[in-house]
């Protein structure tokens, strides 16, 4: 039998805890807050006058820690550090490839090499720099406003957007005047996601998209060197060649040191990447590519267009075939990852031959039939591409571990950048040997 006790309180004792509770429970209402932490992208300025203020300069080697694109002139490799400057490699010897300066280029992102003499932006400027001993470079000539276009220009401070910096907020509400933010959760949700910043995302003017593009057939010569697929710089039959959002630049280089404009002809829109095939251009949009033909070297004259859905689109070429990778996730907004071949015997009429699914690729290299295909995460895929309709059957290797997102495939050996490093491989045939790297520093 359970007995039941009562205690009998004060009556002063039982209305001071009745305070005491409501007190508590006013001073919770008063002070509830809610604390939201976001990321927003906020815009960098710089003047005309800082951008060029600051002096090109040769420093002692610096460890890869954002690597961008890769240009080879035999016997260096030069990697861009993103939007910092230029990596020197020499490569004399591929197993024990030799870091040996850092060329500070403040807003570099892309890099084409023609005896010499190594052209590369500085945001809004183009930049002509000697190179014959790269450990004591020395800039020949600036190209002032050759990319002005590109960025955009605030009026009110005299200055350019030249990148956008992601920024940490923390706001503090208390629980009834709390706003609905961005990524702020509704009365639906249950938990709280920060607004994702897109990491591939490439500043107008500068990109993780775009590289110096890839000796070829017609343009074979040891005097210039050669990039990747994701090219706004190509070098042809004495010229510089620069996609920028809109337009094809075409420099005359009779004078090597001093690029000089001689044609700027709108494309498009969304323009991305240049590769020289057989006395043409082939430019890849976010829409599409567009065939050039430069009988006239100073005036590429349109000779057709092949469209596909918006997407990012690095384009190759080899004999009678184009390769085009199409991605999703970035800041082209298109949903598609695939790899198209396309029949480009005539070159009028591009059709289209095969659609191969991918799981989100990025740059690409073709040599000798041998299809390199930056993969995203998974990895580095190689296929024998002699029969277009049957290139996802003939598959030759596959790096799963390798997260790269551009190649050049050059005389039987394999450059690779990705967000681990620098690699190089030896191919022959079915025959895929690492050669070295060089790690990304943490």
């Amino acid at each position: 039998m359970k007995t039941k006790v009562y205690i009998q309180l004060p009556i002063s004792l039982v209305l001071i805890y009745l305070g005491i509770v409501a007190l508590g429970l006013q001073s919770c209402n008063d002070t509830c807050e809610e604390v939201y932490t976001y990321t927003m992208l906020e815009p960098v300025y710089r003047t005309a006058k800082e951008i060029r203020a600051t002096t090109v300069t040769v420093e002692t080697p610096r460890d890869l820690v954002d690597p961008g694109k890769i240009y080879f002139k035999q016997p260096y490799i030069f990697i861009n550090e993103k939007n910092k400057g230029i990596h020197v490699i020499n490569n004399s010897n591929n197993r024990n490839p030799q870091n040996v300066a850092f060329l500070n280029i403040p807003g570099n992102v892309d890099i084409a090499v023609r005896g010499n003499v190594l052209y590369a932006d500085s945001y809004i400027d183009l930049l002509a720099i000697d190179i014959s001993d790269p450990q004591s470079a020395e800039v020949l000539n600036r190209v002032e406003d050759a990319f002005a276009k590109g960025f955009q220009y605030n009026t009110e401070n005299d200055s350019y957007i030249v990148s956008l910096e992601p920024v940490e907020y923390t706001d503090v509400y208390s629980c009834e005047e709390a706003p609905i933010l961005p990524g702020r959760p509704t009365e639906e949700d249950n938990v709280f996601v920060d607004p994702v910043v897109d990491e591939d995302f490439d500043f107008i003017g500068g990109d993780d998209s775009v590289e110096a593009s890839p000796i070829q057939p017609g343009n074979n010569s040891p005097n210039i060197g050669v990039g990747g697929s994701l090219a706004r710089f190509t070098l042809y039959a004495g010229h510089l060649y620069v996609v920028t959002q809109s337009n094809l630049q075409s420099y005359s280089l009779k004078e090597p040191s001093l690029p000089t404009l001689v044609n700027d002809l709108q494309v498009g829109w969304n323009i991305e990447t240049v590769f020289p095939f057989e006395g043409h251009l082939l430019i890849g949009s976010q829409t599409g590519m567009f065939i050039y033909n430069l009988d006239e070297p100073a005036l590429p004259n349109f000779v057709s267009q092949f469209q596909h859905v918006r997407s990012c689109d690095p384009v190759v070429a080899e004999g009678n075939y184009a390769y085009v990778t199409l991605r999703s996730g970035t800041f082209c907004q298109g949903f598609t990852n695939q790899l198209d071949v396309l029949d480009i015997s005539d070159l009028y009429n591009p059709l289209l031959v095969a659609t191969y699914p991918m799981t989100n690729p990025a740059g690409l290299g073709i040599d000798d039939g041998i299809l390199f295909i930056c993969d995203g995460n998974d990895g580095l895929k190689i296929y024998n591409a002699e029969d277009p309709e049957t290139i996802s059957q003939n598959q030759i290797a596959h790096f799963p571990e390798v997260n790269s997102y551009d190649v050049i495939p050059y005389n039987n050996t394999l450059f690779l950048i990705g967000e681990d490093g620098f690699y190089q491989y030896r191919y022959d045939d079915e025959n895929i040997v690492l050669l070295s790297q060089i790690l990304v520093t943490p």
